[in-house]
């Protein structure tokens, strides 16, 4: 119990170096803050607009309710309402991620290496991502990372049904899902230099899943509040490189 507690501690303090990194540096901030903006303005309108249209959506969703007394079609509507809700972020926190590292590819790159090189002496042999590389996997990786996002969306909304637990327990587990996708995606750049790809990245991150959540958590409730992913991302690019020079056996890198 003590060493994942002390796990999850030291992948909190790799996200804190982070954002020491980036505050420090202007420039870190800049590059990293200006993809974030863009993508932040889409899906923010995009979760405003589901966020009004919730009460319809629901009521839509469950016309057998209609006939139900006042507090069980209440109850009823406020599960589906939260587990439509909890879904929708969890699925666009990941899809934010993936689109801020095609759009930022070049700035992220540059984070990373700045990060590896400046603070952690390099990398030996580092290979050069590219823009249209970077776009690429950060294409194929959002692909797969939205699907599995929305595999996990499909049973806790199920879940969100059941009463009590609905409403605590399953936010709490989608927090850790999305958690989860987007460690492994603030993690690509370093482990794409060092020519490794999404499925060494999950297998290595899954056996140090404690500093992981550590890192992840932080940074996926942080970006829940509007506009924060503009000091948050870079952080966690930051952060996320760290992790990934912490977990990597030096032999092969």
């Amino acid at each position: 119990m003590i060493k994942p507690l002390r796990d999850f501690g030291v992948g909190f303090g790799l996200l804190l170096r982070g954002f020491r990194l980036v505050l420090g540096d202007r420039g870190l901030l800049a590059r990293g803050a200006l993809p974030a903006l863009v993508t932040s303005v889409v899906l923010f309108a995009a979760l405003t607009t589901l966020a009004l249209t919730a009460d319809d959506l629901v009521t839509w969703a469950t016309p057998f309710a209609d006939d139900w007394s006042p507090t069980w079609q209440n109850l009823l509507r406020i599960a589906v309402g939260v587990s439509v809700v909890v879904g929708a972020v969890a699925v666009s926190l990941v899809l934010f991620t993936a689109l801020t590292l095609i759009i930022g590819g070049p700035f992220y790159e540059s984070i990373a290496e700045e990060v590896e090189d400046k603070v952690l002496g390099g990398v030996p042999q580092a290979r050069q991502v590219g823009w249209g590389r970077a776009a690429w996997i950060g294409l194929r990786d959002a692909v797969a990372l939205v699907l599995i996002a929305v595999a996990w969306a499909i049973p806790l909304f199920l879940a969100g049904f059941i009463p009590v637990a609905g409403q605590t327990v399953v936010p709490v587990l989608a927090v850790c899902v999305g958690a989860w996708l987007l460690a492994i995606e603030m993690t690509a750049i370093p482990f794409v230099r060092r020519g490794k790809g999404i499925g060494e990245r999950r297998r290595t991150l899954r056996r140090n899943r404690s500093m992981t959540l550590g890192f992840a958590i932080p940074v996926y409730l942080l970006c829940l509040i509007p506009l924060a992913a503009l000091v948050v991302f870079p952080a966690a690019m930051a952060g996320g490189t760290l992790l990934a020079h912490r977990l990597i056996p030096p032999e092969t890198g």
